[in-house]
């Protein structure tokens, strides 16, 4: 058996320049974060040439071809098994049918490769997981998505990415003391709308709005590139940065934001958050406030009827932490 366990995200600044459609004509730069919030996948090798899928739904089958579940069954056939194994999934957090902005569908699609190399002994790298779960993602099932989602999971930390026109991506740790540290985490604070979207139609719109956003998306990648200065050099401007980063994001497609969205968020602005965002593709899902501790109190009062998530920041990204084959 083997246990795979893969870190959520949270993406701060410069999300959406991390798509093709963007990236092929400038580079693109995004500021996000792994959390303490996993996906775990156990695969187990089974007698006999079937194959077992357990998620929210059971699946026996006799072919890796006619596995329903789509990520699983193109990771299954990208590495080359056809059968005799059990692929169950374990998530703290919705992982189908509903978007909730923390990069679900691609820390799946990591923690299921990254169980499946142990499984065949395949040596991985977070930067092959990553890369293998963007072809799977975007160049096989056609998905409309970016990259950053697939690396934040498997490197983990609190990241800059850049995304170039060759495909070539780097990721590199933004170096904060222990105190930035501890200061970020107990200023962000999480709350579900009470909605979730179908990100699929919101990402397509997106992406076909991409030439006429160029400008709001070039100046994403600057705040992105300002942000990550900002945080090594210990200055407290995240707050500022999300505010800016949404006025961007909710003009680059029609469903971002909505009516429910903007009450949210301006009754938070009033009762003391600096700013904040939508995050994922938009529509619902998740809302990210940044927020001093004085302040929590009057935010949570305002956002009364909302659901809170608390969450950690996360060092490690996608790990094997069971393994007895």
């Amino acid at each position: 058996m083997i246990i795979s366990r893969t870190p959520f995200r949270i993406s701060f600044v410069g999300g959406g320049t991390d798509f093709k459609e963007f990236y092929t004509h400038r580079a693109g730069s995004v500021v996000s974060t792994a959390i303490d919030k996993y996906v775990y996948v156990i695969v187990n090798r089974k007698f006999g040439d079937e194959v077992r899928v357990s998620y929210s739904q059971n699946e026996i089958v006799a072919h890796v071809s006619q596995v329903r579940h789509d990520i699983i069954r193109e990771a299954l056939t990208l590495y080359g098994i056809t059968g005799g194994i059990e692929v169950v999934v374990v998530s703290d957090l919705p992982l189908r049918g509903v978007g909730t902005g923390l990069g679900a569908s691609s820390s799946l699609a990591v923690g299921v490769l990254h169980a499946l190399a142990a499984f065949k002994k395949i040596p991985v790298t977070p930067r092959k997981l990553a890369e293998d779960a963007c072809r799977v993602e975007i160049d096989i099932l056609g998905r409309p998505a970016g990259k950053q989602d697939q690396y934040a999971a498997a490197f983990g930390r609190l990241n800059y990415m850049q995304f170039y026109p060759d495909e070539r991506v780097d990721v590199v740790t933004v170096p904060v003391s222990p105190d930035i540290h501890a200061i970020l985490e107990s200023n962000l604070l999480l709350f579900h709308t009470g909605t979730d979207t179908k990100s699929s139609v919101v990402l397509n719109e997106q992406k076909k709005r991409t030439s006429q956003n160029m400008s709001m998306l070039q100046a994403m990648v600057c705040l992105a590139q300002e942000t990550q200065e900002d945080l090594r050099s210990g200055r407290m401007t995240l707050g500022q940065a999300l505010h800016e980063n949404w006025m961007h994001k909710r003009n680059l497609a029609s469903q971002i934001s909505n009516a429910m969205i903007d009450s949210f968020y301006e009754k938070a602005r009033a009762a003391g958050a600096s700013g904040g965002k939508i995050l994922g593709s938009g529509g619902g899902g998740f809302l990210l406030l940044y927020c001093e501790p004085e302040h929590h109190a009057h935010v949570r009062k305002a956002l009364s009827g909302l659901r809170e998530m608390h969450f950690r920041f996360e060092r490690t990204g996608s790990l094997i932490v069971y393994n007895d084959e």
